[in-house]
């Protein structure tokens, strides 16, 4: 076995697939040894990973993805210091590469938890491996591929292929077969192409049961569905986008390597409009505030002026909500010439003439609103992503109730609540001392 897969742990399941064999055995910490089951691989459930091993924790990180970084990865900067996310990626991509003590495991889900603390026996379903690691990301696939999607990385802004490297950071960095739409019992041109036979389209689906003493949730949020609010026109234009599209557009990596461009023809865009609160703070739909919006909204229209001198945004809003550091980010916004602050709730988005047209009341001077712009900008909320699992309570909106966690349990990141980067960062660190009580 190369000793890169011994050093992952993939090496078993890879060949287990590559002889269609049934599911794996059981694995677990050594006896006597501490060890942490934590489902979700974005940046709450990274750091704590990195910090636990550090102490000689054994860490089995589970995401469902087929790569690590979660919602960060895409993510343009963050506060506070506004700094792009790939580089504390990297720097905990590489900790987790010189780890003896964590195993990743992607493209995989809990299937079901049992036992109690110091004692959970663990079931995941781990879907096919279909890219072993003797893949270089050399890219040969993807160029015979003939078949072109949505790319999900940039939440369908532009196209890839059925094969491909899920975005340049991807941990680990190998190549990505999406079953779903590859046609891998017609057409194997991919398969022809690798020099370096890394590609098995007979892998499948297999089982592991891995026995640990705590399990610790941090299964990140998604983006509230903009679909649930008509009123806004979502669907019906091109230029009308989501918060987290606007930071893909914003990144170097993303669709258009970071320039602000109307999506409907290609052209700059000058004039963009963001509608606070899409869906949050209403019964209806979110009820509860997602904590982040604002100060997203704050940053990226910072941003998008930055780009030309020409580029204006208005932000319309409820109220304002940042704090700590980030006060004195929404000073520079209030003082900011070419950004104006609105405060209003948007009641319509329409079209004219296939642009978006803002319709709202300025709460302050009491007049009414109708505006065309190049891009609207929809602060849609922060839903949480926990799996219903036995023994976990959680509330109304999907989070964890805090005070009903025990038993060997733990959480961090959103499932307890919307919160920003940093937070999480600094929760997450302070979790360990959980993990190894």
């Amino acid at each position: 076995m190369p000793e890169e897969q011994k050093k992952s742990g993939y090496g078993k399941a890879e060949a287990q697939n590559k002889r269609g064999a049934g599911p794996i055995g059981g694995s677990s910490a050594a006896k006597g040894e501490k060890s942490v089951l934590i489902i979700g691989g974005g940046i709450s459930g990274i750091t704590a990973a990195v910090e636990a091993a550090e102490t000689g924790c054994r860490v089995y990180l589970v995401e469902k993805l087929p790569y690590l970084g979660g919602q960060v990865a895409r993510m343009n900067e963050y506060f506070p210091k506004l700094c792009p996310p790939y580089c504390g990626l990297e720097i905990n991509f590489r900790r987790i590469r010189n780890s003896k003590w964590i195993e990743v495991i992607r493209s995989a889900s809990v299937e079901k938890i049992s036992g109690s603390a110091g004692k959970f026996k663990v079931s995941l379903r781990c879907e096919p491996e279909y890219v072993t690691s003797a893949c270089t990301a050399c890219g040969d696939c993807s160029g015979v591929c003939p078949v072109e999607v949505e790319n999900p990385f940039n939440y369908g802004m532009t196209t890839h292929k059925a094969i491909d490297l899920p975005h340049e950071l991807s941990h680990p960095n190998r190549y990505y077969l999406d079953d779903s739409v590859c046609r891998k019992d017609k057409c194997k041109e991919c398969v022809s192409a690798c020099k370096y036979q890394a590609i098995n389209l007979d892998a499948e689906p297999y089982t592991r049961e891995i026995n640990v003493g705590t399990v610790l949730f941090c299964t990140g949020w998604r983006p509230y569905e903009p679909k649930n609010l008509p009123e806004y026109s979502w669907g019906k234009s091109k230029d009308i986008l989501n918060n987290v599209m606007m930071e893909r557009l914003g990144a170097p990596n993303g669709p258009t390597r970071g320039k602000i461009l109307r999506q409907s023809d290609g052209e700059p865009a000058r004039r963009i409009a963001f509608v606070q609160c899409a869906g949050s703070r209403d019964e209806n739909h979110l009820p509860y505030c997602s904590a982040v919006c604002c100060s997203a909204s704050l940053k990226q229209a910072m941003y998008f002026t930055e780009q030309d001198s020409e580029n204006q945004a208005d932000i319309y809003y409820i109220d304002l909500r940042v704090s700590g550091r980030n006060e004195d980010f929404l000073n520079r916004v209030e003082n900011h010439e070419r950004i104006q602050l609105i405060k209003g709730k948007v009641s319509g988005v329409s079209l004219e003439e296939g642009r978006p047209v803002i319709e709202a009341e300025n709460i302050l001077s009491g007049k009414k609103i109708r505006d065309i712009y190049d891009l609207v900008i929809l602060a849609t909320g922060i839903v949480a992503q926990v799996p219903e699992i036995p023994g976990i309570d959680l509330d109304q909106d999907g989070f964890i109730i805090k005070d009903a966690l025990e038993n060997g349990y733990s959480a961090g990141g959103c499932c307890f609540e919307p919160k920003d980067v940093a937070a999480t960062v600094r929760e997450s660190t302070g979790l360990v001392i959980n993990v190894l009580q």
